[in-house]
């Protein structure tokens, strides 16, 4: 079973993008689904998350006030909309979904399923 991430591009800083994430063989909703990054040569991080059932986002403080995670459970999709990119924010982003405990939420090992990264570049 895996996600399916997309919407990532090449922008100007300032811009912003839409990732997206869903799945044919998983009931989103029923998931905590996260959004992790990976830059060259850097370790994955954790950029936001949103709980199931709750729907209680949390976020990085390096991407807090820019970035917004959403789900539409309509279309089994989740959502990271990327606002004022910065050339720092260019990475593989990778989205994630789990059953975690909240203080996990933060966690890669919190989640058991991955998508395979879209990738974000973000131009000065």
């Amino acid at each position: 079973v895996q996600l399916q991430a997309s919407g990532g591009g090449s922008v100007q800083a300032g811009a912003s993008l839409r990732l997206s994430c869903t799945a044919s063989e998983l009931t989103l909703r029923n998931l905590n689904m996260a959004w992790f990054r990976q830059a060259p040569g850097a370790e994955r991080e954790f950029v936001a998350a949103i709980r199931r059932n709750v729907y209680n986002t949390f976020y990085a403080d390096s991407v807090k006030g820019r970035f917004a995670a959403s789900r539409d459970n309509a279309k089994n999709t989740v959502y990271l909309q990327m606002d004022s990119l910065k050339p720092e924010d260019t990475a593989d982003y990778y989205c994630a979904g789990g059953l975690g405990i909240l203080s996990s939420i933060r966690s890669s090992d919190a989640y058991r399923y991955w998508g395979q990264g879209t990738q974000v570049t973000v131009s000065s």
